[in-house]
């Protein structure tokens, strides 16, 4: 069982009165999609123009930052090593880096003009903290943006406890549009956007459909190769679907910025 905010909709999870048939580790994802995700990311990141200096809050692999070290950014970022993957040698030997929660960050070390967590934030058990640091490592007009599972998609309305993005037993809470947008302004921040992405976690449907079907087992639903197959056959379908009924999108997508 979720705990639901009756205001925004917000939804907390405790992996004990909720746990969904949860993997046993963190990552469960595919690497050759996690792979489109990151070019498709960094792509969007960068439309309005490149940044100078980038911060990532969990950078994983640090794929993320590699591309923006490619592109001649300063790069620097916080990682807990929750989802234990080896980090590019290049963002290793280039990167700021510091291996704990955003929120042991020194006060003062990071200045960035972008502040990035893709699907981070639903980990935190104090987003308001996590949120009120971010703020803090901005440059003046800095951009902030940040990609968490919608709690208010059909996903959680659908499929219940069969839900992919509960199989993560880190997974502790979900956003809605109105709970992530009012996190963002409490924490001082302006020109806050919420929007809901089409090509972000194009794996959730089929998983969950399986996960709905039959338990995938500690290992968790895409570690099959079929399921994997599934989810590329149906990729076209599934867009289309998000390009006409956003409801069905799994993923919000904050964008705010630091006050001049």
């Amino acid at each position: 069982m979720l705990e639901e905010c009756r205001t925004c909709g917000h939804l907390r999870r405790s992996l004990a009165d909720a746990p969904a048939d949860h993997r046993d580790a963190a990552y469960g994802g595919d690497p050759a999609l996690d792979a489109v995700r990151t070019r498709l990311t960094h792509r969007w990141l960068c439309a309005a123009g490149r940044p100078a200096s980038v911060f990532e809050i969990g950078y994983g692999s640090g794929a993320l930052l590699r591309r923006f070290h490619d592109d001649g950014a300063a790069v620097s970022g916080v990682d807990p090593h929750q989802l234990a993957v080896d980090v590019d040698p290049v963002v290793s030997a280039n990167a700021r880096l510091w291996n704990c929660a955003v929120e042991d960050v020194p006060d003062g070390a990071v200045s960035a003009d972008l502040v990035v967590g893709v699907h981070v934030i639903e980990h935190v058990s104090d987003p308001g903290v996590t949120m009120d640091k971010a703020a803090t490592m901005l440059t003046e007009s800095g951009t902030l943006v940040l990609l968490t599972p919608a709690g208010d998609s059909w996903g959680p309305r659908t499929f219940g406890s069969a839900w992919w993005m509960l199989e993560d037993p880190t997974h502790v809470r979900f956003f809605t549009a109105q709970s992530l947008a009012r996190l963002a302004r409490d924490a001082g921040l302006v020109d806050v956007r919420v929007d809901r992405l089409v090509l972000d976690s194009l794996s959730v449907d089929v998983a969950s459909a399986v996960r709905a079907w039959r338990s995938p087992g500690p290992a968790g639903a895409l570690a099959k190769r079929g399921v994997r197959a599934a989810v590329l056959a149906t990729a076209p379908a599934v867009v289309a679907m998000r390009a006409i009924a956003p409801g069905t999108r799994p993923t919000l997508r904050l964008t705010a910025r630091r006050p001049r």
